[in-house]
C-alpha cells in the first residue's frame, strides 16, 4: 500500500520534514511519500478537507495550526490535551486522532544525554507552545524540581497552575533571579527563539557567575547548530546539545503512530545536517 503523509502549515516551504520522512521510508522498507502542504491560517477546515480527498492518512501539524486544528479533530490524546497543541494527526476509518510529538520528543533527546535525568534540578527558559509541551513531559517523567525563567511571569505562573502537578515543586522565575540563582540548577533548558538565524548574537542569559561542571545545557533551536547561549555554557564547562535531536525524534514519534513503525534516527540526521550546511 502507498502511503501518503505531509506536513501542513504556513510557510511551510522550509520545513525539513519531508527529507526526514522519506530517509524513515527508506528505513522502515514502507511505501510512501512525504509532501508540504501549504495551507493559508484561517483556512484550516477546507484545507484539511482536501487533504482527505486527496487520500492522505497522517499529517505534522506546524505554525500556526497547532491549536486551531483542535476543534477539527474527533479525538485528541491526553498528551495533546494537556499541552493545548497538536503536532500530529492521524486518519483512522475517517476520524482525525490529534497527538503531540514534541513532548516525547524532548525526552528523548535528553536522554540520550543523560538517561539519569529525573533526579535533576531543572529551569526552563520562556513559556511559550514549546515550554508548555516540555514542562509537561518532564513533570509525566517524574521530574520534582522545576522552575520556569520568563520575562512575562503570568506566562509561567499559568503553565505551572496548568499542570496542577503537586508532586513537582515549580516556581515562576524572574531573569534577574535565574542569574542570582543560576548555580542552583543542573538542567536548562532554552526554549525561546532567541538566537535563532539571523540574530545569532543573541542570547537570554550571558552565564556570567555560571559554573558548568557537571551541567546541562540545551536550546531547542538548531540554527544555528550551537547558539551563543550554548556556546557560552560550553566555555564554562557545561554538556550542551541543540533541538536536532527533538525535531527528529518528534518525527519518528509521529511515523510510528502512522505506521506502528520506530525508525532510527541517526541517518536521517545526517541527511538534515547536509541540508542545513547547503542552506547557510
Amino acid at each position: 500500500m502507498h502511503l501518503l503523509f505531509g506536513v501542513v502549515g504556513d510557510p511551510v516551504e522550509h520545513s525539513l520534514s519531508p527529507v526526514i520522512h522519506e530517509e524513515f521510508f527508506r528505513l522502515t522498507g514502507l511505501e510512501g511519500e512525504y509532501k508540504k502542504f501549504y495551507i493559508q491560517k484561517g483556512m484550516l477546515k477546507e484545507g484539511i478537507y482536501n487533504l482527505l480527498q486527496a487520500g492522505v492518512t497522517g499529517f505534522n501539524i506546524t505554525i500556526p495550526h497547532k491549536t486551531d486544528i483542535i476543534p477539527l479533530l474527533d479525538k485528541i490524546d491526553e498528551t495533546a490535551q494537556k499541552i493545548g497543541a497538536v503536532n500530529t494527526v492521524k486518519v483512522e476509518n475517517g476520524k482525525l486522532i490529534g497527538y503531540n510529538t514534541d513532548a516525547e520528543g524532548y525526552i528523548l533527546s535528553l536522554q540520550k544525554v543523560d538517561p539519569d535525568f529525573t533526579k535533576k534540578s531543572f529551569v526552563l527558559i520562556g513559556a511559550g507552545g514549546a515550554a508548555k509541551a516540555i514542562y509537561y513531559a518532564l513533570i509525566k517523567n517524574g521530574v520534582k524540581k522545576l522552575d520556569i525563567c520568563n520575562r512575562t511571569l503570568k506566562k509561567a505562573e499559568d503553565i505551572i497552575k496548568e499542570a496542577n502537578q503537586s508532586v513537582t515543586t515549580s516556581k515562576p522565575l524572574s531573569f534577574t533571579e535565574l542569574e542570582e540563582n543560576i548555580n542552583a540548577y543542573d538542567v536548562f533548558i532554552q526554549t525561546t527563539s532567541v538566537g535563532m538565524k539571523p540574530n545569532i548574537d543573541d542570547t537570554p542569559l550571558y552565564l556570567k557567575h555560571f559554573n558548568g561542571d557537571g551541567k546541562i545545557v540545551s536550546d531547542i533551536i538548531y540554527t544555528p547548530s550551537e547558539t551563543k547561549f550554548l556556546h557560552l555554557a560550553k566555555e564554562k564547562g557545561a554538556t550542551t546539545f541543540n533541538g536536532l535531536d527533538m525535531l527528529l525524534y518528534q518525527a519518528a514519534l509521529a511515523f510510528r503512530i502512522w505506521t506502528g513503525e520506530m525508525p532510527t534516527i541517526d541517518t536521517a540526521k545526517e541527511l538534515v545536517m547536509k541540508q542545513l550546511e547547503g542552506d547557510r
